[in-house]
């Protein structure tokens, strides 16, 4: 029988380091993914999530089972990335790395259909360019409600509970979000 992931947060807060490995192997990828998606910026993602860690060891026993394992540590997440955006401004000032191949995979790669020939190719990684320029203009709440939707399927309610807000506000900002997209992209 698999340990749940509150099963082993418990076990975390008492300083149990084989149960720390194993969240830690579950939510690595989705933890930098969804660093990456807030951030853009592969060094800055690994850092974050790194800290991210850091403070489920630190606070585990501040998790009450009140929301999924995943919302809780998602809401630490999410707000280092934030506090990160805060603290380093320039991040607007940097385009997409053109290296950061993982990237792509995450938020809007997937909602493209296949392409199968070379011309629909083209078009789709165009469109996604401008997708992901788009998306990195979003005021930095409205980017988070988006990428938790979208990239990691999470439902208003538990959106409302990473980001420490209203459900009425994760609506505010998805709706938002999405008009601000689709006005930028329909002036290209």
């Amino acid at each position: 029988m698999e340990l749940t992931d509150e099963v082993l947060c418990r076990r975390v807060a008492e300083r149990d380091e084989a149960a720390f490995d194993l969240l830690v192997e579950r939510y690595r990828e989705r933890a930098w993914r969804l660093a990456w998606s807030v951030l853009r910026n592969a060094e800055d993602a690994r850092d974050v999530s790194q800290d991210a860690f850091v403070r489920l060891w630190e606070a585990a026993g501040s998790f009450g089972g009140r929301a999924r394992f995943s919302t809780w540590f998602y809401r630490i997440l999410v707000n280092l990335c934030l506090d990160h955006r805060r603290r380093n401004r320039w991040w607007r000032l940097w385009a997409r790395d053109a290296d950061d191949a993982r990237g792509d995979d995450g938020l809007l790669e997937r909602q493209a259909a296949p392409a199968h020939d070379p011309t629909d190719a083209l078009s789709r990684a165009h469109t996604m360019s401008a997708l992901w320029a788009a998306v990195d203009r979003l005021a930095p709440r409205q980017r988070a409600a988006v990428i938790l939707q979208v990239q990691e399927e999470l439902s208003t309610a538990e959106i409302a509970a990473v980001l420490a807000c209203s459900e009425a506000t994760v609506r505010v900002h998805l709706h938002r979000a999405l008009k601000t997209l689709r006005q930028t992209l329909e002036r290209r």
